[in-house]
């Protein structure tokens, strides 16, 4: 099946027509701005901070990657920046937690903002799905947190 849906992506990209999310994978979201990783993660942490939710966490993953290749054997560049912003919604996270306590796995919610070296004027943001698993009501929680980052992804990426 995977087979078939890469023949049919690599068909849609021969033609010209835009990939929806799905190309990505069922497990994360990837979108991609040309210009600077500082803007694109200040328009990021605006789309956050402008709902009224507040950044938990920044987590510097490309710095401590460089940081620590040497002591691991990993001598490739990964990224030339790359971070993590952590944030929860109180309303969001309390539905979805109240439809189903084991939803606790689904907080907070990560977007990743991340240049590779490959291509050092794109910036992606990426961010991993949640699962819609559980009972109806639990699965129209977590659409709430899919709906939530893709809205803050596409702010921030316009």
């Amino acid at each position: 099946m995977l087979n078939v849906i890469n023949r049919l992506a690599i068909v849609l990209v021969f033609l010209g027509i835009a990939l929806p999310a799905w190309s990505e994978g069922h497990h994360m979201s990837v979108s991609r701005k040309q210009g600077s990783f500082a803007d694109v993660k200040e328009a990021v942490e605006m789309a956050i901070t402008g709902r009224g939710l507040v950044i938990n966490n920044v987590s510097h993953i490309g710095d401590m990657l460089a940081r620590t290749g040497k002591d691991v054997g990993g001598a490739k560049q990964i990224y030339l920046a790359g971070e993590a912003l952590e944030f929860c919604s109180a309303s969001i996270s309390r539905n979805m937690m109240a439809a189903d306590a084991d939803n606790i796995v689904f907080c907070p919610y990560i977007i990743a903002v991340y240049v590779v070296p490959e291509k050092p004027g794109e910036v992606r943001v990426a961010y991993r799905k949640t699962q819609l698993v559980g009972s109806q009501e639990s699965q129209r929680s977590l659409e709430a947190v899919n709906k939530l980052l893709l809205e803050i992804v596409e702010e921030a990426v316009q």
